[in-house]
């Protein structure tokens, strides 16, 4: 399927749009609800991820196939693991075959977990037989993923003397790690972050509990970025709250400096996001080390805004569902941007026009599509591929529509 997007305003002001839950959020509670049945979850994520995670933690012997879920695939490899008599295949796309697990499972290993690679060393599948592990102590590389960090310490209750996590090198995308700490203590079990150690007791039963997720901050920044781009909109997002869990909740203060009002209605649990008058800066410098999903919506935004960008700490991104990094050089590059890439940065020019009638690849990665759809305000664009949204925001294409951008879903081409 593709979606054809044809260049115009922002017709509709004022519209209200709900996302469903955090798929960060989301995917955590649910390991802690598999260990914890008496916790109750509200707002749960409608996202692909969260779906096959829900599925795969409902098997406890058998093949459990995460498709493109590179979420589901850390914290399922952490929880069957340690999950006693667990005998599980865990699987996933040919791109998820590509992405490197060998961090995590060295990890668990030096635990006593009982894991074996079934085909290529360092990566999936894996043939896991789950088993008590009753080490208490391990080290981890935490210059990687943030995700192996908190499959770690999601599974830490399960451990008979708790879990200490000790980081090696700098710590990335540490928001993330400390929304796993929060989600941890808002069930009763209080860990610890202290400089490179992290510490989680051992808990075999919690009082019942109800969570309620807070909407996905990563799926605001799409709006965000329609606002930015547009001539004078507004746009009511719910539920969001000023005390949030979530490292992408700093779209606040970012877009802040491109243009974008945020006002928070706390009674209402909602957002309202509004365009100011401003000047532009001439170039936005970010280091994004702690918030890298935002940085393929960012360099778009400034690209349709004709200001440069110098994005950092982006180095988590080539391992992601495509490399994004190249992926983002190549499209923008279609586009009439000039871009530089390496391992851990983004280097965009000021460009002076934006080409017309071009077909955006997504490389099978849903921010590739969102990221790009909010430049239909400044051209004719096609997005290939664009059912991949339903990884992260299946109603993406419905919102766009909602609040005014002239969109047509064509599956003529399947």
């Amino acid at each position: 399927m593709k979606a054809i997007l044809e260049r115009g305003s922002f017709p509709n002001k004022n519209v209200e749009i709900y996302i469903s839950g955090s798929k960060s959020e989301s995917n955590r509670i649910l390991i802690l609800q598999a260990q914890f049945p008496n916790i109750s979850i509200e707002n749960l994520s409608e996202s692909d991820d969260t779906k096959v995670l829900q599925d795969g933690l409902k098997i406890s012997s058998g093949t459990v196939d995460v498709h493109h879920a590179g979420t589901a695939m850390r914290f399922l490899t952490a929880y069957f693991a340690a999950k006693k008599g667990a005998e599980i295949i865990l699987t996933g796309s040919q791109r998820m075959q590509e992405r490197p697990i060998g961090i995590l499972v060295n990890a668990l290993k030096s635990l006593g977990a009982d894991i074996e690679y079934l085909k290529n060393e360092g990566f999936p599948p894996l043939k896991i037989k789950g088993k008590a592990l009753h080490k208490n102590k391990v080290k981890i590389k935490a210059n990687v993923s943030s995700q192996y960090i908190s499959a770690l310490m999601l599974v830490a209750p399960m451990f008979p003397k708790g879990l200490s996590i000790y980081l090696e090198g700098k710590t990335t995308s540490i928001p993330y790690i400390e929304m796993t700490l929060s989600l941890l203590k808002n069930i009763g079990i209080r860990g610890g972050f202290n400089k490179n150690e992290i510490t989680v007791p051992s808990m075999k039963n919690i009082e019942k509990k109800m969570l309620v997720v807070e909407s996905d901050w990563s799926s605001a920044s799409y709006f965000y970025s329609l606002v930015a781009l547009s001539e004078n909109s507004e746009i009511t997002l719910g539920s969001f709250y000023e005390e949030s869990l979530q490292g992408d909740s700093a779209l606040v203060q970012i877009y802040d400096s491109l243009g974008v009002i945020t006002v928070f209605n706390t009674s209402e649990g909602t957002i309202s996001l509004s365009k100011k008058n401003m000047e532009l800066p001439d170039s936005l410098l970010l280091d994004l080390s702690n918030t890298p999903d935002l940085a393929q919506t960012i360099a778009v935004t400034c690209f349709g805004l004709g200001i440069s960008c110098k994005l950092s700490g982006l180095h988590t991104l080539k391992i992601k569902e495509t490399d994004r990094l190249l992926a983002l050089k190549n499209e923008l590059e279609k586009l009439g941007a000039t871009i530089q890439v390496d391992t851990n940065s983004l280097n965009l020019e000021k460009t002076p026009k934006i080409n017309f009638n071009k077909t955006i690849k997504t490389y099978q990665d849903h921010r590739m599509a969102m990221a790009f759809a909010p430049l239909s305000l400044k051209t004719n664009l096609t997005i290939s591929d664009a059912e991949v949204v339903s990884k992260s925001y299946p109603n993406f294409w419905k919102d766009i529509q909602k609040v005014g951008i002239t969109c047509v879903l064509d599956n003529s081409s399947k």
